[in-house]
């Protein structure tokens, strides 16, 4: 978009200020002007029910609401800074930052290895500032790209993000838009992508005005928080031009290198055209503008394959998809979990599918929805497929936001780190689980209005009465279910936490290995389940060479005869080794198959194997 176009407050330099709002529910708009002098403008009517006008002496840090028919005030729906929070004034900002990424050119998909992080609870002062000096040890560790959950602002201080307001504001108490730039300066300057999370399926309550300027929302559909975004109404051409500028926003300002599109299955959009397409073939018009790389990543738990495939055959054109199927799969055989969504988990062939072909369920009936469930991803290239042992919803929605460290040995946490590690897809690990943070992430918000947090503490007891009748849920409104939800950094330095983040970077050189040797993300690849033995063997080749990985997820020593490709095999990596702080080594040194090898490994354990060369 150009200064002349884009949406919101837009300093042009010499104490002017370009002001365009769409607010078709509106005869007239002024601009209420507070700080530093007080003043009463008018803006022009525009086509479609928009309203701008170029306004002098309105230098940054000018302060303001939109007047609508001389009467009610609100900040402005496009707001780039809300100091006094989201019922407060929005500020002019000026975009200028002395950016030092002038060579940056971004990642391909293929080099992704997310961390994802919460800004609030990463560090004690919780801003963009203070993730800076945790960088360099995230880059030894082999991360590649940072992932930000929401940073739109949102009412109060404590939030998971969900709940923003004003898609265009990054949240004050994080550091507002310079914290964030210079954090994205940072990270480039090592090497290191930035992701951000952002949410299009709707808004949180407190402080949402969009309704007072036009037919944002829509009550032809809801999401489980409330009404759903227009992207098909009347109206919705404005909407959706309201969101691809965002997503643009975050690309250009603040240089951003991919997007993860939260809840997709949220968004309901019946045109032909959909939103996400037209958003996709801006994203793809942007990056070729600026040269270089910039992803959409789809969150949906749709198992929708028309999200990645290319618009030619009748898809969305998305770059990523979060593979939820592959953390479920994962999920149960540690844990022995069956409830809800589980129930249609806890078999080692869910996992050797996932593995095989991206996602569980490509059509088959779900127990847990009662009819056929998803489509095959199987031609969709795996680093287009990001997966996890763990994440910001698999463990802050359970009740009391346990991490997998709550629920399973130090011998499972390593397992489960080489089974999303080791794989073929795009690699994501949760802030704190490289060193197996102890600290839960239970459900936290701060909303200043009385009644809207009683209704989010009903919601929580009323989705867990045990717990709640107990005494065992956390309050969400409390200071201290966020506090409690701050990493301890210093348990990095225990003996325990320290060799499990050894093994997590040792885990990343090796993939690198694969990648280089194998072809791991795109090379041939034989994926076979032993589900009396609770056993996954995947044998990876290239050219020049091969590898055999062993998972054992069974809770007694394994002792087998089974199918091995022929030569010699060199043990590169086992988990349950001392060096890790295992149990002590079992499995063999040396294989030599004539196609059967007897393995013997240990409980919750893994085993890598590179073929000698020759």
């Amino acid at each position: 978009m150009t200064a002349a176009s884009r949406l919101g407050a837009t300093y042009l330099g010499e104490g002017r200020s370009r002001f365009v709002v769409w607010a078709p529910l509106a005869q007239r708009v002024e601009v209420h002007l507070l700080a530093p002098r007080e003043r009463l403008l008018p803006l022009a009517p525009q086509r479609q029910g928009y309203f701008a006008g170029v306004l002098a002496g309105v230098e940054p840090g000018a302060r303001y609401f939109y007047r609508l028919d001389g009467g009610r005030e609100f900040p402005d729906p496009a707001s780039r800074r809300q100091p006094e929070g989201v019922h407060g004034p929005s500020e002019v900002t000026d975009p200028a930052f002395p950016w030092e990424d002038g060579h940056w050119g971004g990642l391909p998909l293929e080099d992704y290895v997310i961390y994802e992080l919460h800004v609030g609870a990463f560090t004690p002062e919780g801003t963009f500032e203070a993730v800076i000096p945790h960088l360099d040890g995230l880059k030894r560790l082999g991360v590649t790209a940072l992932e930000l959950m929401p940073v739109a602002q949102f009412p109060g201080e404590r939030n998971w993000g969900y709940d923003g307001v004003y898609p265009f504001a990054v949240q004050d108490s994080y550091g507002g838009p310079e914290g964030l730039k210079h954090l994205v300066n940072a990270c480039h300057a090592r090497g290191v992508a930035v992701i951000l999370d952002v949410v299009y399926n709707h808004l949180g309550p407190e402080g949402n005005y969009l309704w007072a300027f036009g037919p944002y929302f829509t009550e032809r559909y809801r999401t489980p928080w409330g009404p759903a975004m227009n992207f098909d109404g009347p109206g919705s051409d404005q909407v959706r031009r309201f969101f691809i500028e965002n997503a643009l926003f975050w690309g250009e300002e603040f240089h951003v290198d991919a997007l993860r599109l939260d809840a997709l299955h949220a968004i309901v959009d019946l045109t032909p055209r959909p939103f996400l397409l037209e958003l996709a073939a801006a994203v793809r018009q942007a990056r070729r503008r600026w040269r270089r790389h910039f992803h959409l990543m789809a969150e949906s738990d749709l198992n929708d394959a028309r999200l990645l495939q290319p618009p030619e055959l009748g898809g969305m054109g998305l770059d990523a998809h979060w593979n939820e199927d592959f953390h479920h799969a994962l999920h149960t055989l540690l844990t022995g979990e069956r409830g809800g969504y589980y129930q249609d988990y806890g078999r080692l062939a869910h996992l050797a599918k996932a593995w095989r072909e991206g996602f569980v369920y490509t059509g088959e009936y779900s127990p847990y929805r009662q009819r056929r469930h998803g489509s095959s991803v199987a031609q969709v290239a795996p680093p287009r497929l990001v997966v996890f042992s763990q994440n910001h919803d698999q463990v802050g929605n359970r009740p009391q936001g346990e991490r997998l460290s709550a629920l399973v040995s130090r011998e499972a946490l390593k397992l489960a780190a080489g089974v999303v590690l080791l794989s073929p897809f795009t690699p994501l690990l949760f802030m704190g689980e490289e060193y197996g943070e102890t600290a839960p992430f239970p459900y936290f918000v701060s909303h200043g209005d009385p009644e809207l947090l009683e209704a989010v503490r009903r919601g929580r007891r009323e989705e867990h009465p045990a717990l709640a009748a107990a005494g065992e849920l956390p309050d969400p409104g409390e200071p201290a279910t966020f506090a409690a939800a701050k990493l301890n950094h210093a348990l990095k330095e225990e003996e325990g936490h320290c060799r499990l983040w050894e093994f997590y970077r040792e885990l990343l050189v090796l993939r690198q290995e694969l990648r280089q040797g194998m072809r791991l993300q795109e090379g041939p690849r034989e994926v076979m389940g032993f589900e009396k033995e609770k056993l996954l063997v995947v044998h990876l080749w290239g050219e020049t060479a091969q590898a055999v990985l062993a998972f054992h997820f069974g809770d007694t020593p394994l002792d087998l005869f089974l199918p091995w490709p022929e030569g010699v095999w060199r043990l590169r990596l086992e988990s349950a080794a001392t060096s890790w702080g295992g149990p002590g080594p079992q499995a063999p040194g040396e294989l030599r198959s004539d196609g059967r090898v007897r393995l013997s490994l240990r409980p919750h354990s893994l085993a890598v194997y590179l073929a000698e060369e020759g």
